[in-house]
């Protein structure tokens, strides 16, 4: 059987839809749309990413709590997509208790292979762009190249995919 995996990235719940939302939801639905014409078995995936600094201030900020807030974006993609006649064929929540189920599996069988190690990390981070930057992109005045803002220096401790086991396969792929 020929099956296709679709999913679009899974969008920040901390505002309404755009039209960049739009742009790759829609081509994503183009793809889906067109393996369906062919044959294929497709699985065409959607939703909200509901977890992160990001969502907490936003939630604050709009005095919800985060979870009132995913709910508000969640319905706000869902009928923006459904206005789109977009034709996926599960809307995922990062906060849906199956989701938080399946991620925590493979995260415990990669645990338990070697495949995942703590360490800390550090750099300059931007809350605005949930991402971090290097001291020569943040230059003297530590301002996000993207928005601008004020970026913090950050230590943490985080879980790292030991991916350079896999180096040779994937660079022969």
């Amino acid at each position: 059987m020929n099956r296709r995996y679709l999913t679009t990235p899974i969008y920040y719940a901390t505002g309404d839809p755009h039209l960049g939302h739009a742009y790759t939801t829609v081509l994503a639905d183009t793809l889906a749309r067109y393996y369906r014409q062919t044959g294929a078995e497709v699985r065409f995936l959607t939703g909200t990413d509901e977890h992160g600094q990001k969502m907490q201030e936003t939630a604050a900020k709009r005095d919800m709590t985060p979870i009132e807030l995913a709910d508000q974006m969640a319905e706000s993609f869902e009928a923006a997509w459904k206005d789109l006649n977009i034709s996926f064929d599960r809307f995922i929540r990062t906060s849906e208790p199956e989701h938080i189920g399946v991620v925590s599996t493979v995260l415990e069988r990669l645990w338990a292979k070697g495949q995942i190690y703590d360490d800390v990390y550090s750099g300059w981070y931007c809350v605005q762009e949930e991402r971090y930057w290097t001291e020569r992109e943040v230059g003297a005045e530590h301002l996000c190249p993207d928005c601008k803002r004020p970026v913090e220096f950050v230590e943490e401790k985080n879980y790292f995919f030991r991916m350079s086991d896999y180096q040779e396969r994937l660079i022969q792929h």
